[in-house]
């Protein structure tokens, strides 16, 4: 798929998704968050960057680690997560934190050797052209710094992964093609290791991500996350169908205290050389 479009889709997916992501994604994605901040730490005065910063889950303990003496810049292809950044950061007085949108293969505007440190907590597996992000992240982290990065895991093991050919079965191109490449194996950490980072550990974390009930758990998937997009546009009888099927796909993972729906998780940390 051409990079141009794939990237206008998770734009305009995105900024549909903004509103809904937090009441369905936060508590399951905790644990992975937590686990990238800690392998992060980011230290008082550090300057950090926050690729594809959602709606702030990572940025803002970012920031409270940087203190005032430091700086966050986040970043997202979609303006409504950046909004949602700004209000919450005025709110909170959090004046070291500055959000833009911005396309993580695209930093012109940020100078060479900038920051001590890079996140990038599950956006990787949405860039069309992850290689010039890497090559990005790259040129922006000063000689010695660090970046960390969270993706999904292999797709047998999450086991809500049948929302994309759920989707796709009925949208003209597929929403998110490349979805789980990163999280097989070690590829992630190789992709850091040819661009040209050293220091390359990765770690693979198992999860659950809990839901009260159905709807809960289909809101998540079809509202708040990838595929918003392409079901804001299907019609009702559409939305029924694709919502039953992928209540269907999640079945086995149903108990009376609700969902426990496997995921799976890769977090990898690299060095940029020193000079």
């Amino acid at each position: 798929m051409d990079a141009k479009f794939q990237r206008r889709i998770q734009r305009y997916g995105w900024d549909k998704a903004a509103d809904a992501y937090e009441a369905g994604w936060r508590d399951s994605l905790a644990l992975v968050q937590s686990r990238l901040l800690e392998v992060a730490s980011a230290q008082p005065g550090e300057q950090v960057l926050d690729i594809a910063c959602g709606t702030g889950l990572v940025t803002f303990p970012l920031a409270e680690g940087v203190t005032s003496a430091g700086r966050v810049v986040a970043t997202d292809i979609s303006q409504a997560m950046v909004d949602i950044i700004r209000r919450e950061s005025e709110k909170r007085g959090l004046r070291q934190i500055d959000a833009f949108r911005a396309d993580a293969e695209m930093l012109e505007s940020i100078p060479d050797n900038t920051f001590d440190l890079v996140t990038c907590a599950l956006g990787f597996m949405y860039f069309p052209e992850p290689d010039r992000a890497m090559a990005e992240i790259l040129r922006v982290l000063k000689p010695g710094g660090r970046v960390v990065i969270a993706v999904w895991g292999a797709r047998k093991n999450c086991g809500w992964a049948e929302i994309f050919p759920i989707v796709d079965a009925r949208v003209q191109s597929a929403v998110c093609p490349m979805f789980f490449r990163l999280g097989t194996k070690r590829t992630l950490a190789l992709e850091m290791e040819r661009a040209g980072f050293g220091a390359v550990v990765d770690h693979r974390l198992a999860t659950d991500l809990p839901y009260p009930d159905e709807d809960t758990a289909s809101d998540a998937a079809f509202i708040g996350g990838p595929v918003a997009l392409a079901y804001s546009r299907f019609s009702d009888d559409i939305r029924q169908n694709v919502r039953a099927e992928y209540a269907a796909s999640i079945r086995d993972y149903k108990s009376e205290h609700g969902y426990r729906i496997p995921g799976e998780f890769v977090v990898a940390s690299g060095r940029k050389a020193a000079a």
